[in-house]
């Protein structure tokens, strides 16, 4: 018989001992199995070690264990059936015991939280035993109680029985009760503690405790006594009298089959039966009986019982015929394998009695009226059949877009074994890229989508169903398995470009391609198949489905429209459609087809110049736009004719005239440049812009200037008028016809004068104002120049002040006024279409020469 100690309470897989070192079996070739012991104990298959489990092992809660005398050992009894492997032969049965040793799990507790009550103090149970037992009493009082109240403890077989000792004077009428405090601790390590409040009530004087007449009864009592049956009377005296003197007996430190089992007469002290007794529960009763008077202060007194029970014949024998080594039993029936070898051991009959001595001894025979049992033997299949599925390879198509857990489909193999061998268990072997996704009922075989599908991230899936039986070992099958994603129109079409920027040249033919669109759509099939337009589609452009190509259907002119904006449908063929759209601008470049035009000087005015002009200066600017673009909007300025004594010079960027040489004498009169603006276009283009410059000290007589100018815009440009005798005899005629004219104006000029000066001559007379001199010398000068305008050419002095001098903006002004015809055009054929005769006399200032 083996025999292991352990203590209680251990975690599970503690090692309690082994079999196979211990008892010097070899370490290969045997089969343990654990038969009795479940289960608080495991046995290793192999080795023969016997572990813990996760049923605690709790020497307080084991049934073997709960009626145990102090300081009794508690076993639990296990078997183990060994069967040699190699010899093959039949299993042996091997009997032990585990003794469980007590730890300090327990903390000793009061009957109450709280007790009101008189003397004697109640005792503390502690369910454990030995050192771990009661080990110490304490008593805490308050400030009003330290002095009256002590407590002695009193050691009686193997009990500690806490007394309260009045130390002083009590008077109920001045306190008539104390609450105490009283604490008990066991001799563990580490110790249990609790604690429970003594409330003490101050009574009238009863001086004298109740005496039992034993200090231990005992008593037989046979199993199966009926009810009301006298176990035995228990009886305790008082010396007192009267109330003091009634004792009331009740049970004391009794458990609650002591309880249950047994009545207790409070009056008389007789003890009887009241619940069934069977010593196949328990076979000895253990309890304490007090005996309390009823005086005002009731005084106690206990004594202890055992009561022994005594056993009867009324269990039959019991036969238990279970599995043994490698043989399983469920439901009376051995399951042998149908490959087990000859001899080998089927079944272990045994057969017990809950009875004891002589009426536990039992004979096994096989005839007679006696307890029978019966044993059922089946063939155990084996498991030699691997599972078969009803197909080797499946593809079934599956719709994106799913909802989690949607049915797949289902898969079904067949095992040709029985039983456990036959049941199968499906799962699912896939690749990391696919881990997941699928799950398989283990029992049904019905494959389900975890995740929702996305036919645009992955189109197919395959992986591998297994089938395995629930066979030892356990065989397998396997299926292919192949999920084709179909596409559901879930996607919008895309541009690859969030804007389009097309640039285009001026003044292409119409249906001429300005830019192409990629669009994509990642749905399949009619879902991806897109259709291109324009939206707002005002018949500008037009795009091509096939290849995106925007095409326009006008021919663009920058200048009128140098940006066009507009939005791109894309429509997939889903239905329902889905859609995209996209900003596209068409950048118009530009083409050099405008020629610039002169702003300033128009070719009608004319521009004074002093004769003491010095050269390197300013005196005017030609003004041109164009109303391209970039290099073709860029001007070049150039003078091309009527330059004839390179006096002047233009700046090819800014267009600035400046004098280049001294003015000599002949080079007084009317100048004409001819200037001609470019773009930088290719080819350029060009426009020309007559200059007028009037060399002279003065600007005396305006109007035969305005004729030569109006006469200049007649002349062909490739005349020099400066210093040509044609156009010199020309000024001359024209000379005499704007002497004329002059002779005419003067005179109209004097006779108004006259008139006007009388007339205030006539005021002044009534006024006593004085006239001053009259300047009839600038009849026709221009009025006094604005301060912006002062001229910078010397002037000598004189005391006769002479008229300022007109500014350039003056001079262009006065001449435009004074013309009665049109000459704001400014090609060369602008000119005047009316020119009036002039007669101005002879010997007027150089109108003979210019």
């Amino acid at each position: 018989r083996v025999i292991y100690r352990v203590q209680e309470e251990q975690p599970p897989n503690t090692l309690i001992g082994s079999l196979a070192s211990d008892y010097g079996f070899p370490d290969v070739g045997h089969l343990y199995k654990l038969e009795v012991g479940a289960p608080y104990l495991r046995v290793d298959g192999k080795t023969g070690d016997i572990y813990t489990t996760e049923t605690s092992i709790d020497r307080e809660s084991l049934r073997e264990c709960q009626h145990l005398l102090p300081g009794e050992p508690c076993f639990l009894e296990f078997e183990v059936s060994i069967t040699d492997l190699i010899l093959n032969s039949s299993p042996r049965l091997l009997e032990g015991q585990i003794e469980v040793l007590d730890i300090n799990d327990n903390t000793p507790n009061f009957a109450s939280p709280v007790l009101t009550l008189s003397f004697p103090i109640p005792l503390a149970m502690d369910r454990d035993s030995g050192p771990n037992g009661v080990a110490s009493y304490e008593l805490t009082a308050g400030p009003e109680a330290q002095e009256l109240f002590g407590l002695q403890v009193a050691e009686d077989q193997d009990e500690k029985q806490p007394q309260l000792i009045v130390m002083g004077n009590l008077d109920r009428e001045q306190w008539d009760s104390y609450d105490l405090t009283i604490k008990v601790q066991d001799g563990g390590n580490p110790p249990r503690a609790s604690s429970a409040l003594l409330r003490i009530t101050i009574l009238d004087m009863n001086d004298n405790a109740p005496k039992f007449e034993k200090a231990l009864y005992e008593a037989e009592l046979s199993e199966n006594s009926p009810m009301g049956h006298s176990v035995l009377q228990v009886k305790a005296n008082d010396s007192d009298q009267g109330a003091n003197a009634e004792i009331d007996y009740s049970f004391h430190q009794a458990s609650d089959m002591v309880r249950r089992l047994l009545r207790l007469d409070r009056a008389t002290g007789l003890i009887t039966v009241q619940g069934p007794i069977d010593r196949e529960d328990v076979n000895i009763l253990k309890f304490s009986i007090m005996a309390k008077d009823k005086g005002a202060n009731p005084k106690s007194a206990r004594t202890q019982v055992v009561v022994t029970i005594k056993d009867m014949n009324d269990n039959a024998p019991s036969i238990e015929i279970r599995g043994i080594g490698l043989v399983t039993h469920q439901d009376g029936m051995a399951n042998i394998s149908e490959d087990v070898p000859v001899e080998t051991a089927v079944a272990l009959v045994q057969v017990s009695d809950r009875d004891e001595g002589e009426n536990a001894v039992v004979t096994c025979v096989v005839a007679g009226d006696v307890p029978t049992n019966s044993l059922k033997v089946q063939v155990v299949d084996v498991n030699d059949n691997a599972p078969v599925f009803s197909q080797s390879f499946t593809e079934v198509a599956f719709p994106e877009n799913n909802e989690p857990d949607d049915l797949v489909m289902e898969v079904s193999a067949s095992d040709a074994d029985s039983g456990s061998n036959a049941k199968l268990v499906y799962s699912l072997v896939t690749d990391p890229s696919s881990k997941g996704s699928f799950t398989i009922d283990p029992d049904s075989g019905e494959i389900r989508v975890k995740a929702v599908l996305d036919r645009e991230q992955r189109e197919r899936y395959e992986f591998l169903v297994v089938a395995a039986d629930k066979g030892s070992p356990s065989l397998k099958g396997t299926a292919s398995v192949a999920i084709n994603v179909m596409d559901r129109n879930d996607n919008d079409p895309k541009f690859m470009l969030s804007g389009y920027n097309f640039s285009v040249m001026e003044n292409m033919p119409p249906l001429s391609p300005v830019g192409m669109v990629t669009v994509i759509d990642a749905d399949k099939g009619e879902n991806a198949r897109i259709q291109l337009s324009v939206e707002q589609d005002n018949g500008d452009f037009v795009i091509q489905n096939g290849t995106g190509t925007i095409l326009s259907s006008i021919s663009f002119d920058r200048e009128q429209q140098s940006t066009y904006t507009f939005r791109l449908k894309a429509v997939d063929g889903g239905d329902p459609p889905r859609s995209a759209y996209v900003g596209v601008t068409i950048n118009v470049l530009d083409e050099n087809d405008n020629a610039p035009f002169i702003t300033s000087p128009s070719n009608a005015t004319y521009k004074h110049i002093l004769p003491h002009t010095s050269p390197g200066q300013q005196v005017s600017k030609v003004k041109a736009e164009d109303i391209d673009s970039g290099v073709n909007a860029e001007l070049t300025y150039s003078i091309t004719g009527g330059n004839p004594f390179e006096l002047f010079q233009i700046s090819p960027h800014s267009g600035d005239i400046t004098l280049e040489k001294e003015i000599l004498r002949k080079h007084h009169g009317l100048h004409r440049l001819v200037v001609r603006v470019n773009d930088k276009g290719k080819p350029s283009r060009h426009g020309t812009a007559l200059v007028h410059f009037y060399v002279n000290e003065t600007l005396a007589n305006r109007t035969l200037l305005d004729t030569l100018v109006g006469h200049s815009l007649d002349t062909p440009l490739d005349i020099d008028i400066a210093g040509d005798p044609e156009y010199e005899r020309s000024k001359q005629r024209s000379n005499i016809l704007f002497g004329v004219i002059a002779g005419i104006v003067a005179v109209t000029l004097v006779i108004v004068l006259v008139v006007l000066v009388r007339y205030c001559r006539q005021r002044e007379a009534k006024s006593g104002y004085q006239a001053g001199k009259k300047e009839t010398k600038d009849l026709y000068a221009p009025k006094q120049a604005s301060k912006s305008g002062k001229s910078k050419s010397k002037v000598k002095k004189s005391k006769s002040p002479k008229p300022p001098k007109p500014t350039e903006d003056e001079e262009e002004t006065g001449l435009q006024k004074s013309l009665k015809f049109n000459l704001m055009n400014d090609s060369v054929s602008d000119s005047p279409r009316i020119h009036l005769p002039l007669n101005s006399p002879p010997g007027s200032p150089d109108l003979g020469r210019h």
